[in-house]
């Protein structure tokens, strides 16, 4: 049987598990499971897949999608650049033929560990068919670990941005600062913060909503509840509201693809 699960600390919900456990169900796919992996401390990588030899892939959810990258014997460019991976692809190869290429993976064992980000290719292509001419220019709420995804994006696709924090940060707008003439002159803007997320659905960022228009595209990575106060708040005023559910099912399903794949990385 073979294996794949996410790890991550706690654990408590997960939307890839349903996800892979339904996908399995719809496809007939009657070779593989999907877990959780509770692992408080990313050191116990190694012990998780001495203790599952099967496992042919991991998601990384937080905490350990930045810690996870010294563990990896090959990180995807655009994994590098964002500085995060939460998707892992595990190949088994002999020990001697790992020995003669120079690649023996993490403690010397017989896998080989190949880090991807999927959360750019999910928010990419989610985000692509709502732009328009006049989305140039973006606030990103929140500077964690999916903020740095969608700050990639955003540089492939040309579009500028301002970073919004709590705490000040070289270069980083606080919210405290924002002006009706910051949301006017930024006419896309990306929650990336877990404000509103269940169960504290009343919850919200700070910003100067009376300034949002019809012209504004609010992105919202929250998928639970569908819709958060943000984007109530932003459809009030006309703009156009999208979760991040759909962002989610890409993610999701460009891990399958990877794991699935046949490709060999240098």
């Amino acid at each position: 049987m073979k294996q794949y699960g996410l790890i991550g600390f706690p654990l408590s919900h997960s939307f890839s598990k349903k996800y892979f456990t339904q996908k399995f169900l719809d496809e007939n796919i009657t070779d593989s499971a999907y877990e959780l992996y509770p692992l408080e401390h990313v050191k116990d990588l190694q012990d998780l897949l001495d203790a599952h030899p099967d496992l042919c892939g991991l998601n990384v959810t937080v905490p350990h999608k930045k810690s996870v990258l010294r563990y990896l014997d090959w990180i995807e460019h655009d994994a590098r650049n964002a500085g995060a991976v939460n998707c892992i692809r595990i190949t088994k190869e002999s020990p001697v033929l790992a020995a003669f290429s120079g690649e023996v993976g993490v403690g010397g064992h017989d896998f080989r560990l190949e880090g991807f980000n999927t959360d750019l290719y999910g928010f990419e292509m989610s985000l692509r068919p709502l732009l328009k001419d006049h989305h140039t220019e973006a606030l990103i709420l929140g500077d964690g670990g999916a903020a740095q995804a969608v700050r990639c994006v955003l540089e492939n696709l040309d579009i500028t941005y301002k970073v919004v924090t709590r705490k000040p940060h070289p270069g980083n707008l606080l919210f405290s600062e924002l002006k009706p003439h910051h949301i006017k002159n930024h006419k896309l803007i990306i929650n990336t913060t877990p404000l509103g997320t269940a169960p504290n659905i009343h919850e919200f960022p700070p910003i100067p909503y009376q300034a949002i228009t019809d012209d504004h595209l609010l992105y919202d990575l929250i998928y639970n509840p569908p819709e958060t106060e943000f984007l109530r708040k932003g459809a009030e005023r006309g703009a156009t509201p999208k979760n991040g559910y759909e962002m989610l099912v890409l993610q999701a399903e460009k891990s399958w693809e990877i794991w699935t794949s046949k490709e060999k990385h240098p």
